[in-house]
């Protein structure tokens, strides 16, 4: 029972258009706001960003949110984490560059972050692009090249505090009432404890189950969501 459960939690990931309006700020009120702003006047924006925090903080769906919010404008971006084994060359047509877990890069991707710092802050073509970056710890105690490692704490770092365990749990009930159906303290708990904590996870998860309880005609219950685990 408790593999497939795992399984789920990793198989759900982050919803997949990421947003500043999907994103629960919580106590980065004031950082979401920061980099909305931003994010609509992107060429004003060319001093570099870089968010920390732990695991389910956000960094990776403000990112993403930002990549977003530049498409809607028109304007592309470039992409690296630390899946990308071969990340691509700099691009002058891109409007920003943006690099996550920037404290898991190897060495090559650490030269490719590099090029991409100096090519996006360039002035030769009159278009500094903005630079934004994340990692799990702040610039100076990152474990990169130095040249690589001033850069990115040159500028804006801004530290993203995880939801409390109360403010999550006020989320997810929120957003179980919003969809039309209310969670027992039980089925609540038991999502809590026995999954990924990030919310867009569990946002996921909560559509994954009201749809399964409509299918079945159930009503919501820890027994309902352990078969709905084991039909996945």
């Amino acid at each position: 029972m408790t593999t497939p459960m795992k399984q789920l939690a990793l198989d759900i990931g982050l919803a997949s258009d990421p947003t500043f309006v999907n994103f629960f700020a919580g106590p980065n009120e004031g950082v979401v706001r920061q980099l909305a702003q931003w994010a609509q006047t992107p060429l004003h924006s060319t001093v570099p960003t870089y968010l920390w925090g732990g695991e389910a903080s956000g960094k990776t769906h403000l990112l993403k949110a930002i990549g977003e919010s530049l498409r809607h404008q028109g304007a592309s971006s470039g992409w690296m984490d630390a899946s990308m084994l071969e990340p691509p060359l700099f691009n002058e047509s891109w409007s920003a560059v943006i690099m996550d877990d920037c404290h898991l890069y190897t060495p090559q991707q650490q030269r490719i972050a590099f090029s991409w710092f100096v090519n996006a802050l360039s002035t030769e073509d009159n278009h500094p692009r903005w630079v934004l970056a994340a990692g799990n710890v702040p610039p100076a105690d990152l474990p990169l090249r130095e040249d690589l490692r001033t850069r990115l704490g040159w500028g804006h770092v801004f530290a993203l505090q995880a939801l409390s365990d109360a403010e999550r749990r006020a989320v997810v009930s929120r957003e179980a009432d919003a969809r039309g159906f209310s969670l027992s303290e039980e089925v609540t708990d038991f999502m809590l404890t026995r999954f990924s904590r990030d919310l867009g996870s569990l946002m996921q998860l909560l559509d994954k189950l009201d749809s399964y309880a409509l299918q079945t005609r159930r009503v919501i219950t820890v027994s309902l969501l352990k078969t709905m685990l084991e039909t996945e």
